[in-house]
């Protein structure tokens, strides 16, 4: 037993006795906790500032008072918890899991291990997380929303090498954030987005996202409009076109996201655009064997996001 859950079980105990746990509560502060519980953060994180594990393995046991309880990351009005942060897996695990299947897919398409970037999808996941998954050696992260990544920012200052890539859609209005705090944007899909960005002045590498299915809620450009949105993107001073993005319709057979995948390759050919983002925890090594040089992986990392 790891030292940091004996404590959780002898503090679950006292919790049993109502004496002991009513002298706990008074004693037991968020200010006394805090000065606590960065010792544990550095002997499971190996550094400070990146949150607390424990304090959430603590109150995940019950072992803290409600006031000391871990906060949630509020996302377009909800309360997102982050109690489910810590796993029975845990992130190094799933990650060489998740290595695995990369290589073998690789090995099936006669292609390089080297030629796939692992983007860790952390939407919902608190700022503890992506310290672990840093520490466990990913250095590329998703992120679908800007004031997401705006509230996690303070704790991700010291991740030396980090790069945070914005997968979900932009609006014009918040590219000037977008520039500031993300190094990629895979979602570009319209002139104006590109202007927006290009006018903060901040070098930036993009990707076009495509739309390939008929669904209404799928964003991106038309394959029809690409010629004339790659010719705005390299018509500006500050933006870099690595390559395109898509999503293709959900399904839990991996399968029939292939010809989604097949036919983003093959406009990447026709525009000599080398890069493909496409692929997710449930399909990455059908889209690795279509050509993915960007796969975004969420779940098969970190487990499925639970709903409050």
């Amino acid at each position: 037993m790891r030292w940091d859950e004996l404590i959780c079980s002898l503090l679950v105990s006292v919790r049993q006795n109502p004496t002991l746990w009513d002298f706990f509560q008074k004693k037991a502060t968020v200010s006394n906790i805090r000065r606590c519980l960065p010792i544990s953060s550095q002997v499971l994180n190996g550094r400070t500032g990146c949150g607390s594990p424990s304090r959430l393995l603590f109150w995940r046991h019950g072992a803290l008072p409600n006031e000391a309880q871990p906060r949630g990351i509020r996302i377009r009005g909800r309360l997102e918890t982050n109690a489910h942060a810590i796993d029975a897996v845990s992130v190094p695990d799933r990650l060489r899991e998740v290595r695995d299947r990369i290589e073998r897919a690789c090995a099936r398409s006669r292609r390089e291990v080297s030629s796939v970037t692992l983007i860790a999808v952390t939407k919902v996941f608190p700022a503890s997380i992506i310290c672990e998954a840093y520490d466990a050696g990913l250095r590329d992260f998703g992120e679908n929303y800007v004031q997401e990544l705006e509230l996690k920012a303070p704790e991700l200052h010291d991740l030396m090498g980090a790069r945070f890539h914005l997968i979900g859609h932009l609006q014009s209005n918040k590219a000037r954030k977008a520039a500031e705090l993300f190094a990629v944007i895979q979602t570009v899909d319209s002139a104006k987005v590109a202007r927006r960005l290009d006018e903060t002045g901040r070098p930036l590498d993009i990707m076009l996202e495509v739309k390939l299915s008929a669904e209404e809620a799928k964003a991106g450009a038309d394959p029809s409009e690409l010629p004339g949105l790659i010719d705005a993107v390299r018509a500006t001073k500050n933006l870099r076109l690595l390559g395109l993005m898509t999503m293709p319709p959900w399904s839990d057979d991996a399968e029939p996201s292939r010809p989604y995948f097949r036919r983003l390759r093959e406009l990447g050919e026709q525009f000599a655009l080398p890069n493909l983002s496409m692929g997710m925890s449930h399909d990455f090594e059908v889209a690795i064997e279509e050509g993915a040089t960007h796969i975004r992986v969420g779940t098969a990392l970190f487990g499925k996001r639970k709903k409050p």
